[in-house]
């Protein structure tokens, strides 16, 4: 169960900026939480200059019609309306620490925003503005990727795939329960990933050995056989009864489908590929694993597959705010 009481969107007005709106707004509204809608304006650029008044209310409710709306144009669900949303307005040095701050002082649980905004007079979500709020953030951020001319309102879906790319670390445990977690939210398949590294000593290329295959064929069934016992032992975490009685109520729910996946090649290159190649709606990552330089997936890794993903990325942080119940780490 995912315990969401309030989430943030750092807003512009770009069509990126808009589908994040719209994540946001369904996850606000999934879970019953405030949904705070942030503006900022960094301190040298002039609000006043002509055509660049901000206008903080004025596309809400019709975001929040499209999103009632079926592909189909019949209005299916008017529970959106029901989210309630809080507008602020902030001037900052920068993007970053105005959307953290706001994040700090407002307690809020998820941050979500788009990995591109408009550039000119309140340029403020362009591109290594994310990658900062994902480094710096102690909390959930959801990042939503997207050009200046995508982003339309028909292109927003559910989530019915969730991707969680694992390395066995405990950090990335905590991924995956974030993603067992969404997987019940949003009635979703949960794919979860590991790519074991092609990462072999000059000696072997000596020998004629270019692939981790040559020295163990079995490795792949190896550690698909270690990927699925350590599924089995995060879903027993919050739910010591999988499918028995207790299920309904374990803090991360068995109800969607878990499907174990081992690949080789690297992570950067072949978490996108995965999510391009299989459809996947939504991925769950931690920022933080077990490379001993205390962030694992961030960095060179989580900030690529962030900045090149072609569906949100939850990224969760291995300490601080835990959204998953119950908080069962130190």
């Amino acid at each position: 169960m995912l315990n969401v009481n309030s989430i943030l969107l750092a807003r512009d007005f770009s069509p990126v900026s808009n589908q994040a709106f719209r994540y946001t707004l369904d996850f606000a509204q999934r879970t019953g939480a405030t949904l705070h809608v942030l503006y900022a304006q960094v301190l040298h650029e002039d609000p006043t200059q002509p055509g660049e008044e901000l206008k903080p209310a004025g596309d809400i409710n019709e975001i929040r019609r499209h999103l009632s709306l079926h592909a189909d144009g019949k209005k299916v669900d008017r529970s959106v309306f029901d989210v309630e949303i809080k507008e602020a307005v902030v001037r900052d040095v920068a993007a970053a620490p105005a959307i953290l701050n706001y994040a700090s002082e407002h307690d809020i649980d998820m941050i979500g925003l788009g990995t591109h905004g408009r550039r000119g007079l309140r340029r403020f979500l362009l591109g290594s503005v994310a990658e900062e709020v994902v480094r710096r953030a102690d909390r959930p951020v959801l990042t939503v990727r997207g050009e200046e001319d995508e982003a339309r309102t028909e292109d927003f879906h559910p989530a019915k795939k969730i991707l969680v790319p694992i390395d066995f670390s405990d950090p990335s445990r905590e991924a995956l329960r974030y993603g067992l977690a969404l997987g019940a939210l949003y009635d979703a398949s949960v794919e979860v990933l590991h790519v074991i590294e092609q990462k072999l000593h000059p000696a072997f290329y000596v020998g004629g050995v270019t692939d981790i295959r040559d020295i163990d064929p079995n490795i792949e069934k190896k550690v698909k056989e270690r990927l699925q016992k350590f599924i089995d032992e995060t879903v027993q975490l919050g739910a010591p009864v999988p499918g028995g009685p207790d299920a309904e109520a374990a803090s991360v729910p068995v109800r969607s489908s878990i499907t174990p996946h081992v690949i080789v090649g690297t992570v950067d290159t072949e978490v996108p590929a995965f999510i391009d190649e299989n459809d996947v709606d939504l991925v769950a990552m931690s920022t933080k694993g077990q490379t001993g330089l205390d962030r694992v997936l961030l960095g060179s890794v989580a900030e690529k597959i962030v900045r090149l993903s072609s569906c949100p990325v939850l990224t969760v942080k291995s300490t601080g705010k835990s959204l998953v119940e119950p908080n069962t780490r130190n």
